[in-house]
């Protein structure tokens, strides 16, 4: 346990490095200072529940929603057009890729919507900022420092709660800028691969050895240290809750070892052992396919598709799956046309996947249009994206969308 913090520097050092602790990065000194430590209500545990699946560096739409009877998208792309048999089809002009095979599934059972060619107004093509547009659901010249899902949070819970009930969680390397809010939030944040092993367990160190190294430093005082000795051990007991509902918890679906697929095995364990929180964030990368796409591109399609499949059989179950609905997004599509390294560079617009059991329609929004002027142009979107969160937020998560979004969008038919 030595590399565990047993000192007030060294927590707030190693706070941001990950073993399980709350997020401290949107906590400003003010906040410190002048915060009034409330509760949150805790929600109803039959409340909807929201899955937001991040496809991290640019997931290729065409290839995974494939028009694979359009003579252009044949033209633009000779080696990594994906031909008629190979391909597995959704009606008479659109398929999945061959490596979706249950979501495919999924798709005829009813429980997967497609909703086509999502993207915003003067797409921006840095992965740094276009991820900021869609985690913060700005317009593409504008800058907000509070994310969708933080200020849905802003709008439905009080805030300053520090409890052992997360309202958000996060199974990522870092706090998604989607989560950032005005107020302060319960939002605990797990490491993709942890679980309860031998060795994690081992390295678990008990609330109060924290709390007693505080009291024991010999630093200088720090001004809220009744505050942090206060947050520090929420969080402990959350972990420590969260560990043990992930070691206890048996699946009733077959997951695949990915690490994509354990962190869906531990947010089915925290759904099913009844945890209160609303949102849970789950990413997977590598999607920035700029050469030898094909290959790279199968693998993580299959990961994708099999990690959702066991995860929505995981609900079904257990019988939760009316309680739950699973959507991905991904900062941006690939080109249109494949580029010379057998590759797709950064694009715009692209499909996402809403995931449940209580869809309403299977397939929303217009077909992409690929009769383009020039090999180097770009899609032009017909669904916005806030137009995806805005039915989310209104018709799953029964917020005033228009309030948290700040404008009004359009709803969509696949709610």
């Amino acid at each position: 346990m030595s590399d565990l913090p047993t000192t007030r520097r060294e927590f707030l050092h190693h706070s941001g490095a990950g073993i399980g602790l709350l997020a401290f990065s949107s906590f400003a000194p003010a906040f410190l200072v002048n915060s009034v430590r409330g509760s949150t209500p805790i929600p109803e545990r039959d409340r909807s529940i929201l899955v937001l699946v991040q496809l991290a560096g640019g997931n290729d739409g065409l290839n995974t929603v494939v028009p694979y009877t359009d003579d252009h998208y044949h033209r633009l792309r000779p080696n990594l057009g994906l031909k008629h048999l190979e391909v597995l089809p959704i009606d008479d002009h659109l398929a999945l890729h061959p490596a979706c095979g249950e979501l495919h599934d999924l798709f005829h059972e009813g429980r997967l919507s497609v909703v086509q060619n999502v993207g915003y107004p003067n797409p921006n093509r840095s992965h740094f900022r276009s991820s900021e547009i869609w985690e913060t659901a700005s317009d593409a010249n504008e800058f907000s420092a509070t994310g969708w899902l933080g200020r849905y949070l802003d709008n439905t819970c009080d805030g300053t709660g520090m409890t052992d009930q997360p309202v958000a969680l996060h199974v990522s390397p870092e706090t998604p800028q989607a989560f950032n809010a005005d107020k302060v939030h319960s939002v605990f944040g797990m490491r993709p691969n942890q679980g309860n092993t031998r060795r994690q367990r081992e390295r678990r160190v008990d609330p109060m050895t924290i709390m007693a190294a505080f009291a024991d430093d010999d630093d200088a005082v720090h001004p809220n240290q009744h505050f942090l000795q206060q947050t520090t051990m929420n969080a402990l007991v959350t972990e420590r809750k969260v560990m043990e509902v992930i070691g206890a918890y048996r699946a009733q679906a077959t997951y695949p070892t990915s690490s994509f697929a354990r962190s869906l095995h531990n947010v089915a364990a925290m759904i099913a052992a009844g945890f209160s929180t609303r949102v849970y964030f789950v990413s997977l990368g590598g999607f920035d396919t700029h050469a030898n796409q094909a290959d790279l591109h199968q693998r993580l399609l299959r990961t994708l598709s099999q990690g959702l499949a066991a995860f929505q059989n995981d609900l079904i179950a257990h019988g939760l799956q009316d309680q739950v609905l699973t959507a991905t997004f991904s900062e941006f599509g690939r080109r249109p046309a494949e580029n010379q390294s057998r590759g797709t560079d950064h694009g715009t617009a692209a499909p996402l996947f809403v995931m449940g059991s209580k869809l309403q329609a299977t397939l929303v929004g217009r077909t992409p249009n690929l009769d383009l002027p020039e090999k180097q142009a770009d899609l032009q979107h017909t669904t916005d994206f806030r137009s995806v969160y805005a039915t989310l937020i209104d018709r799953w998560l029964e917020a005033d969308a228009d309030t948290v979004l700040g404008q009004k969008f359009d709803r969509l038919g696949f709610l």
